[in-house]
């Protein structure tokens, strides 16, 4: 049955030029953006253009710079190399698989190991990803990389050259990688785009750059950090490229705009995380839906016009926002458990790795299993929004 629910699906997809996967930001919490490619890869739909923020930015770099037949085995090498401790009191590989094994399905305890990766991390950084400095950023005023991080990220430049054929991704015009930074000098959000300049290990590294743990990253003589701290999610720049084609969008979230009320301190930091991380996504989807609004509008005013036709003064100012582009956007949100905390996105241990992953696994087979979500929208509206998790709400 399922195979004949990905041919269905695939069908449908297959009438859209551009196929967006769009991942957000949110470090630990991005294995569950695996998960959804994954079962994406293995029903056929295969994207073929790649866009992301910070660890989005990351996973993006991975997919774009790979075969596809080799995506998913590099997607889970790279999470498997920076998932340990870094740091000389780190487990070997195979006792940590071990004890995550033999770990009872407890909540409370499960929760304990999370809170004991997140404490890993703070303490030591990640195998692979990231390294704290041994001498305190505080006692240093020179503007350096020590005097304004608290870890050192040359780790991950090593890791991402392993598992990212750069060279691939600026020769193959076929498939599209978009990361986006902030100017540290300018406060200017940008998108470094394939397919309008070469894509270097460095614009990945600025991606992901979030003060104060990470330092800046220069690019062309010009400090960059995390693009989060302006748009944690690319949707909008997806969006707004020019010239228009019928476009699906998947966009991954790892942060949820809807929570709980918060019962303790602990709450409240993880809520503004969450409400501060996801209100982009919103914004961005209610921006294309408004955009379409007043481009039918306006090909329904000039309808009324004499002859039907615009001034010619107008015509070419105006003419880019009458096409009759459609957008269609499959939102997946990551849901968080019980279980989980305010330290969620740097809990980087084996436990929250596969569960992260599991999770985006099953909500992108829950999507799949809604075959006329991936129909091309009503051109006459022009913008189509699904998400099972509000699907299955009411």
């Amino acid at each position: 049955m399922a195979v004949d629910i990905d041919a269905e699906v695939c069908a449908r997809v297959a009438r859209y030029p551009t196929i967006a996967l769009v991942l957000q930001g949110g470090g630990a919490l991005g294995a569950y953006q695996c998960g959804v490619y994954e079962r994406l890869h293995s029903a056929g739909v295969a994207p073929n253009w790649f866009a992301g923020i910070s660890i989005g930015a990351i996973n993006a770099a991975i997919l774009a710079g790979n075969a596809p037949e080799d995506r998913v085995a590099q997607l889970q090498a790279f999470w498997d190399a920076i998932v340990e401790p870094a740091g000389p009191f780190a487990l070997p590989a195979l006792a940590v698989r071990s004890a995550v094994a033999a770990l009872p399905e407890d909540p409370a305890l499960l929760s304990w190991a999370r809170g004991m990766s997140a404490m890993g991390a703070l303490l030591q950084g990640q195998r692979g990803f990231f390294e704290a400095r041994a001498i305190s950023p505080l006692l240093f005023a020179d503007g350096s990389d020590a005097a304004t991080s608290f870890y050192d990220t040359a780790p991950l430049r090593e890791t991402l050259l392993r598992f990212v054929d750069f060279d691939r991704i600026n020769r193959d015009h076929a498939v599209r990688l978009t990361v986006g930074a902030t100017s540290v000098t300018r406060g200017n959000f940008r998108y470094f785009d394939s397919a309008r300049e070469p894509i270097r290990v460095e614009h990945i590294l600025a991606s992901g750059a979030l003060p104060p743990a990470f330092p800046a990253v220069e690019i062309d003589g010009e400090p960059y950090w995390d693009g989060g701290i302006v748009s944690n999610t690319p949707l909008e720049y997806i969006l707004d490229c020019r010239p228009h084609e019928d476009t699906l969008v998947l966009q991954v979230d790892l942060w949820s705009a809807r929570g709980p009320r918060p019962r303790t301190v602990l709450d409240v930091l993880e809520r503004m995380k969450d409400i501060r991380f996801s209100s982009r996504t919103r914004h961005g989807t209610q921006m294309v839906e408004m955009a379409q609004k007043l481009r039918t509008s306006l090909k329904e005013l000039i309808a009324h016009l004499p002859d039907g036709r615009l001034p010619p003064h107008l015509d070419a100012t105006l003419a880019p926002y009458l096409d009759d582009r459609v957008f269609n956007i499959i939102h997946l949100i990551y849901q968080t458990k019980v279980h989980e905390q305010q330290n969620k996105d740097y809990a980087f241990g084996r436990i929250s790795l596969r569960e992260h992953w599991d999770s985006g696994l099953h909500d992108m087979d829950r999507t799949l299993q809604h075959p006329a979500w991936f129909d091309l929208p009503d051109r006459d509206i022009g913008v189509a929004t699904h998400d099972v998790h509000r699907a299955a709400s009411g």
